[in-house]
């Protein structure tokens, strides 16, 4: 009897040892799910031609963290974008595999333009008119929701311990160049696009950007288990060939992840809404691997300058904001449920029409957008939706000064560009019918970033 008492005394004194000794540990599992269209999927939101060939694999890559609360997930898409049901459908799929909650699941694109989106409400919208199938496909983007869920599902069964974070950044040379070139009258004088091929366009100043590209990596002592980056532009080198392509960020992604001896390589699109490569890129197809080692030697200087700080759960928070975005004034449920059915108009205006129905509608029922904040130490990632300025990410640096603030935008893709309320009277392309939203939206999402970073 003493013996048993000795020892249920002895297990329980070790038990508060362990406990009290310290926080409980961080740890991730970084998942990777191939989803490369087949050939004659249709690319870019049937804006492009459609898959003739594949000219790069694309994955959905991320990672779970484990922390003192439910799992929490980052997932980057090497697709153009998914919007609306087809980001709540990924998001659940995800959330079910990990063994967490939707408001606890991220997922971005990175952007590409000869890469599938997903929007399974506007294909429903589509479908009665014989246009299903057009804006994606659905049997394929299913089958990629249930690969990127068995990867989740599959990662969480083996989490890798993490004792350190590095958390760095450097300077990208002649990549990023902002799209708006602003004449002497406030309003926008030129739009220089992905490719520029007009010199005197591309001659124009760079404008407003973020010249750095962000990084935290993940450690177990020290060895790097996986590192995330975050950089703000347009990714299109060239496109619209029908060579599907995660183009030159996933390009220098892949560079980096070749060059490390094991760790997942996660890349992030920033608030490059307005922010392109077309100062740097006339559209030459050798441009796409000059513009990706440009960009993969930025990645290296932040991996090899990063700070290292120790890190444990507790110094890891999870944050949501939600809101109800303004819908832009041009566009109604009704007059664009008209244009889907409106034989006489061209496909891809019904198209256009379709997603665009489905996010009025989503205003009209006052839904809400989900934005995150994780708190990785003295990092803040933040986590928001569309097509978003890049005035707002560097807004967002700029509410905490004496910390590294990172961004990822092409969340929730179902609102297109998100301009700020000046750039609406500015003129230029993204404030123009391609948002769905109002110039309101500027006090909406400072307000929300605000109460993420407090």
């Amino acid at each position: 009897m003493f013996h048993r008492i000795f020892l249920s005394c002895y297990v329980t004194l070790i038990f508060a040892i362990n406990v009290f000794a310290g926080e409980p540990p961080l740890k991730i599992a970084p998942f990777q799910a191939d989803v490369t269209p087949p050939i004659g999927t249709p690319l870019c939101d049937g804006l492009v031609i459609p898959a003739k060939q594949i000219d790069d694999p694309l994955s959905a890559r991320g990672v779970i963290l484990f922390t003192n609360e439910k799992p929490i997930v980052l997932c980057a898409l090497d697709w153009v974008g998914i919007g609306n049901s087809g980001h709540t459908a990924f998001r659940e799929a995800i959330a079910k595999a990990a063994g967490t909650t939707r408001e606890r699941v991220v997922v971005h694109c990175l952007h590409p333009h000869d890469a599938p989106g997903c929007d399974f409400e506007a294909d429903a919208l589509l479908a009665p008119f014989k246009l299903g199938g057009k804006l994606f496909d659905p049997v394929f983007a299913r089958k990629a929701i249930e690969r990127v869920a068995k990867a989740v599902e599959k990662a969480a069964k083996t989490p890798h311990t993490v004792t350190h974070i590095g958390v760095g950044k450097a300077k990208v040379e002649e990549v990023a160049s902002n799209r708006r070139v602003m004449g002497p009258d406030g309003k926008v004088k030129y739009v220089r696009y992905s490719t520029t091929k007009d010199p005197k366009v591309r001659a124009e100043p760079e404008g407003l950007i973020d010249p750095f590209v962000h990084l935290v990596t993940f450690y177990d002592g020290a060895t790097p288990i996986g590192v995330l980056t975050y950089y703000a532009t347009h990714p299109q080198s060239y496109y619209g060939k029908g060579g599907v392509s995660c183009d030159f960020p996933g390009l220098a992604r892949n560079l980096r992840e070749r060059a490390l001896p094991e760790p997942t390589h996660i890349h992030f699109n920033g608030a490059g809404g307005n922010v392109t490569a077309g100062k740097y890129n006339d559209g030459s197809v050798e441009n796409r691997m000059i513009l990706a080692d440009r960009l993969a030697k930025g990645m290296k200087s932040a991996f090899e300058s990063a700070k290292k700080e120790k890190i444990d759960a507790s110094k890891v928070s999870w944050r949501v904001a939600s809101a109800i975005l303004p819908v832009s004034k041009l566009y109604n449920t009704k007059d664009l449920k008209a244009k889907v059915a409106d034989e006489k108009l061209k496909e891809l205006d019904r198209l256009r029409a379709a997603r665009a129905h489905v996010w009025a509608r989503r205003c009209e029922a006052g839904e809400q957008i989900d934005m995150q904040c994780l708190q990785l130490g003295s990092a803040y990632i933040l986590h928001m939706p569309g097509e978003l300025f890049i005035e707002y990410q560097l807004a967002a640096q700029k509410m905490r000064p004496d910390s590294s603030v990172m961004m990822a935008a092409y969340g929730d893709y179902g609102m297109g560009y998100i301009g700020t309320t000046i750039a609406y009277t500015q003129g230029g392309y993204e404030t123009g019918p391609v948002s769905r939203v109002a110039p309101e939206v500027e006090d909406v999402l400072m307000k929300a970033m605000r109460e993420l970073l407090r």
